[in-house]
């Protein structure tokens, strides 16, 4: 016994050193080590924070019902986009798609160099009438109150629209020419899944054999608070997205008076399945979550950095961990969402068919068939018909060491290098899923921050934005955007 128990004592030891020796050695640090530069632009604060607040101003609403549509505030915020960005309408090449989503193209002196696209969209998401007494600000007012810019839009992504419009507007007036191609792209339905906007423009722009060096979508920002343990602020980039698919589970039967029903009905049957479906979840996978530690590793506490350095040992309890939220659950798993059903239209009618839609959002690696055919294992019933709609696949994995996420890193950084920066994979969708085809260097990140409470913000109640983000929006804008498109010679207008 003295011998096992001496074995055990020793093993334990030599554990013990080996996870201790991995999480003082794995880790390095991978933060780029840039010198800070306070990047002075000539900004008329008052007039950059005005053109913005006007922008919120219009109702630029995407709804589900297209009936609902109204195109004239898009009018409105095109007419005034227009007014407030002279030189970008004189010298750009220009190009409306589906009436409202708009394209500009900046040309390049070298032909050799790929362009680049940099992308926002101008619709926002409706305000629930019962929130409108929680709003501090009217949601369209645009309201400017204590440094503070209010409404639909400041957050997603009107925010991003106006930062690169300035950006550009004040990179054409030092009236030099581009030596690599830029293009603006801004969607007019992304809240509705951008199939009349950035589907189109990227459609025509393959058509037009045009590839680019990268893309640069909304979806990361810089959080503060969001990512435990970790103190300093952590800019993340969006590498990849997941996918969507909504499955409908159909049931028929022959329904009937609900005095003598069956012994499942069809509802019945079709809530079983559903059941089946949630009690089968996808596998987890951290492959996303440790790319994103790895970047921030040596500013995470010892707590934090052992098990991230032990998965070998310590990956079901991270995962674990993990699965307790639903925020971090969804970044490492296909996620199901049952979000609708129907049955029959009377209480004692029994339904002769029953319904019921699932939302999936797909981690990389899963495909549209491979959830579906989960989904068929799962009910394992033959009565139950699965049939998908509205599916997109997940996104390829941008690399990390590309010119453009350097870039990006380096400007976020430049402005101030107490900002880690890390990559991410975004569990929203956003427009570049189009543009998939189109670049292998696809990037999601917006400069703004975000702590806990401004994510509930995003489609929430009291969107709002400090106008010290916004300027610095368009002074990481400006910065990118310079060094892209290689400034040179002089410029002449068309």
């Amino acid at each position: 016994m003295k011998k096992l128990i001496g074995l055990l004592l020793l093993f334990l030891v030599i554990l013990t050193a080996i996870l201790w020796i991995r999480t003082e050695t794995v880790f390095v640090d991978k933060q780029l080590q840039v010198q800070q530069i306070e990047r002075q632009l000539p900004l008329d604060k008052d007039a950059v924070v005005s053109r913005l607040a006007k922008g919120i101003q219009f109702k630029t609403i995407s709804y589900d019902d297209p009936k609902q549509f109204d195109d004239k505030p898009f009018i409105d915020l095109r007419r005034h986009i227009q007014q407030s960005y002279p030189l970008v309408h004189q010298i750009a090449q220009q190009k409306t798609f589906s009436e409202h989503s708009l394209l500009y193209y900046f040309p390049g002196t070298d032909k050799t160099l790929k362009p680049a696209l940099f992308m926002g969209h101008m619709d926002v998401v409706p305000v629930d009438d019962a929130t409108l007494d929680k709003w501090q600000q009217p949601p369209f007012s645009g309201a400017v109150v204590n440094d503070v810019i209010w409404g639909r839009g400041t957050l997603d992504d009107k925010v991003t629209v106006f930062a690169l419009l300035e950006s550009m507007e004040l990179l054409l007036q030092q009236n030099k020419s581009f030596k690599r191609g830029i293009y603006l792209a801004f969607g007019h339905d992304e809240e509705i899944g951008g199939y009349q906007g950035a589907a189109k423009i990227a459609e025509y722009l393959q058509d037009q054999g045009i590839e680019f060096e990268f893309v640069l979508d909304e979806g990361g920002a810089i959080t503060q608070g969001i990512i435990p343990k970790v103190e300093q602020p952590v800019a993340i980039i969006g590498i990849a997205e997941k996918g969507i698919v909504n499955l409908k589970l159909t049931v028929d039967s022959q329904g009937g008076h609900s005095s003598q029903p069956p012994e499942h009905s069809a509802l019945g049957i079709l809530s079983e399945a559903i059941v089946n479906i949630e009690n089968n979840q996808f596998d987890t996978d951290l492959t996303f979550s440790k790319m994103t530690f790895d970047a921030i590793a040596t500013y995470a506490p010892m707590s934090n950095r052992l098990p991230m350095a032990n998965l070998w040992l310590f990956e079901p309890v991270v995962s674990n961990v993990m699965l307790d939220t639903p925020s971090s659950a969804a970044s490492i798993r296909t996620t199901i969402a049952a979000t609708m059903a129907s049955g029959s239209s009377k209480s004692n009618i029994l339904p002769s068919q029953a319904s019921a839609v699932i939302n999936f959002r797909i981690l990389p690696g899963d495909t549209i068939e491979t959830v579906k055919q989960h989904v068929i294992n799962a009910i394992d019933d033959e009565r139950v018909v699965v049939s998908d709609f509205m599916g997109t696949e997940p996104s390829a994995v941008s690399p990390t060491d590309s010119f453009a996420y350097k870039l990006i890193e380096k400007h976020i950084r430049q402005q101030n290098n107490e900002v880690l920066v890390a990559p991410y994979l975004l569990v929203g969708a956003t427009d570049s899923r189009y543009y998939n085809a189109l670049s292998d260097n696809i990037y999601r990140f917006m400069m703004i921050r975000l702590d806990p409470d401004g994510l509930t913000r995003f489609h929430g109640i009291n969107e709002q934005l400090q106008v010290t983000d916004y300027l610095s929006a368009i002074r990481f804008f400006h910065a990118v955007l310079q060094e892209t498109s290689g400034v040179s010679v002089p410029l002449s207008a068309n």
